[in-house]
């Protein structure tokens, strides 16, 4: 049975055992662990890895029928759960044990993950998608955490607060506790108190980077560049992983000549472009058509030879090419 992650406080959580959580936002899966499930078992959480349970299945399985086990109601949380563990949840739920709580947490499960449909069909357990907090979600937190502590702030502010958090609710209330503690002697927060306040979450990754460039996102890809702190090493990964862009740029703009239906070639790429990739896709196609996506994997191959004749150089020589590129 399908719930919205927003519907959460409805379940009846005596009634219903098995949980699957799924989806990239694994802040929000946190949050929902720690204020639904683990206040109920405190001193009672088995924390465990789908790889470690199906290395010795039957350890595990015989660890819950065992009556010694059930002194106490448990929680069960295991972690980084795929398909292969499918088969092992249907044993346990068919033996109806009682006294536990299971909760899988899994990444992003496509609609035909046999975990996922099994969850979805099953009126008795429970499936929540997690999808990536949006900017506008992430401003409400803020926003009412403010509010909250009486602390003044623009929101121009906000907006370079939430830039830095890279759209992740754990790393953003990771450095509003560290803004909570600032607050005590100062109350209002500016630009700069964020700047030596937070840290930015992580690098942009190199698929950030290349699809901004593509889709001519100059300030988007300006501010990735000036944010990270990229070694040689991921010169010639970023170059590769534009080199695959282009290239995937160049096969869809092929099709698209063949068949003028932009959408349709979009819907049925192979391999299939993610649904939340699918709008910076267009506009790589939009600024990028046939001829010139032939002339980009031509200079993209050219950069990789530069960069490598040159690896002190390195970052310097693609930053000029992809801003470059942004521009043009």
């Amino acid at each position: 049975m399908i719930i919205k992650s927003f519907e959460i406080s409805k379940i009846n959580f005596n009634k219903n055992n098995f949980y699957l959580l799924y989806g990239e936002n694994e802040g929000y899966k946190n949050e929902v662990i720690k204020k639904y499930f683990e206040k109920i078992y405190p001193n009672s959480i088995y924390r465990h890895d789908e790889n470690q349970i199906l290395d010795d299945k039957d350890k595990f399985l015989n660890g819950l029928l065992s009556k010694s086990f059930f002194d106490i109601k448990k929680l069960i949380i295991i972690s980084r759960v795929s398909d292969k563990i499918v088969d092992l949840i249907e044993e346990i739920i068919s033996k109806n044990i009682k006294d536990i709580t299971i909760i899988l947490s899994a990444k992003i499960l496509e609609k035909k993950s046999k975990l996922r449909n099994f969850f979805e069909k099953e009126k008795k357990i429970i499936c929540v998608p997690f999808y990536a907090d949006s900017n506008q979600t992430l401003n409400s937190i803020v926003l009412k955490f403010f509010k909250e502590k009486e602390i003044s702030i623009s929101q121009q502010t906000i907006n370079l607060l939430i830039e830095r958090c890279r759209g992740n609710r754990e790393n953003l209330n990771n450095e509003l506790e560290k803004i909570e503690n600032f607050s005590k002697s100062e109350k209002k927060i500016n630009s700069d108190d964020i700047l030596k306040l937070t840290n930015l979450a992580e690098n942009y990754n190199a698929t950030e980077l290349t699809d901004n460039c593509l889709a001519k996102n100059i300030k988007k890809t300006t501010n990735i560049l000036n944010e990270n702190h990229y070694s040689t090493e991921d010169c010639i990964l970023i170059t590769r992983t534009l080199l695959i862009k282009a290239k995937r740029l160049l096969k869809i703009q092929e099709e698209i000549n063949s068949n003028k239906n932009i959408e349709e070639v979009v819907a049925n790429f192979k391999p299939p472009i993610f649904w939340k990739d699918k709008e910076i896709v267009k506009k790589q196609i939009a600024n990028w058509p046939l001829k010139r996506s032939k002339n980009m994997i031509t200079n993209i191959n050219n950069i990789e030879l530069l960069i490598k004749k040159n690896s002190i150089n390195s970052l310097n020589i693609l930053s000029d090419f992809i801003i470059t590129q942004t521009k043009k």
